[in-house]
């Protein structure tokens, strides 16, 4: 077969396709707008789909700071159903192929005044319309994302108990530990044992959105229930950071009572609460060596 044989039957896996960006207006009338899906038709498979946003990301919030973000991600995710839902009822239908990705995105957003709107059409030639949609997602909607970014880190809202651990000589009294349950296992930065573990985490929550504040808490939350049934007994705390900018307070104020009501009734400190903290350490620390002490001279 002839290098000219074979690029022809590669170009024939190619077919063409269409796509469509959707777009959130916060405000119609001031016409800012940012791209939080897209759409892609290709009829010569009948593939239709959509990939639309599930959390707000850095970018959003900045944009938008008072966005309902429940409200937005609902408002996404039916679209995505509905795109979905048509594109399995009629997408690999013979009549598939008169339409194109706006065809089919005004049939589920048609275009009004609403927040949410379509783009203008966009074309190219494809053998794997999936892999399409993510590269445009990834191009069109969170190429500007980011990562969270945090002012402070874990590590530095543990910083003053590690101080006041060390200055009272018991810092390294407190270690590691990793505890398992059947479906999960979490290593915490700092533990000691008396008869149950007692382990501490310290938890930023100086982050750079309400919404990646409200997901740190649940991530925890959820390691507290898979862990509710551990290998070995033990007691959570968590010393907490609050945000520096004060109007995430309202979501740092949910995630500590998130935190609060996580199976295994974890102890949550303020970090303003640090030397209380550590007397406590100190103290239960203490008792515990006069105990065994009293036991050994038995």
């Amino acid at each position: 077969m002839s290098r000219g044989d074979q690029a022809h039957i590669g170009m024939t896996d190619r077919r063409p396709y269409t796509y469509v960006l959707l777009r959130y207006r916060h405000d119609p009338l001031a016409g800012e707008f940012a791209n939080v899906g897209v759409l892609v038709h290709e009829p010569g498979s009948g593939y239709l789909d959509a990939k639309v946003r599930t959390t707000l990301g850095p970018r959003m919030t900045k944009m938008f700071p008072t966005l309902d973000g429940d409200a937005f991600k609902g408002s996404l995710q039916s679209v995505a159903r509905s795109v979905r839902k048509l594109g399995s009822r009629e997408a690999r239908d013979m009549l598939s192929s008169l339409g194109d990705a706006a065809t089919f995105a005004r049939r589920v957003l048609p275009t009004d005044d609403s927040s949410f709107v379509w783009g203008p059409l966009g074309s190219g030639i494809t053998d794997d319309p999936q892999r399409v949609v993510e590269k445009l997602y990834a191009r069109f909607v969170t190429q500007y994302d980011g990562k969270a970014k945090s002012s402070r880190d874990d590590a530095a809202v543990w910083r003053p108990i590690r101080d006041l651990l060390l200055a009272r000589n018991i810092a390294d009294r407190l270690q590691p530990k990793m505890i398992r349950s059947a479906v999960d296992q979490v290593e915490f930065d700092h533990a000691w044992k008396n008869g149950a573990w007692h382990c501490y985490q310290p938890l930023s929550f100086d982050l750079s959105s309400n919404e990646n504040i409200r997901e740190k808490a649940a991530r925890w939350a959820g390691h507290m229930l898979a862990l509710e049934k551990s290998d070995e007994p033990f007691k959570p705390h968590f010393v907490v950071g609050a945000p520096t900018n004060p109007q995430f307070q309202n979501a740092y104020e949910r995630a500590v009572a998130l935190l609060k009501l996580s199976p295994g009734e974890p102890e949550v400190i303020e970090e303003s609460a640090a030397e209380g903290l550590v007397d406590k350490i100190e103290d239960e620390l203490r008792a515990h060596d006069n105990s065994l002490r009293a036991n050994a001279s038995f």
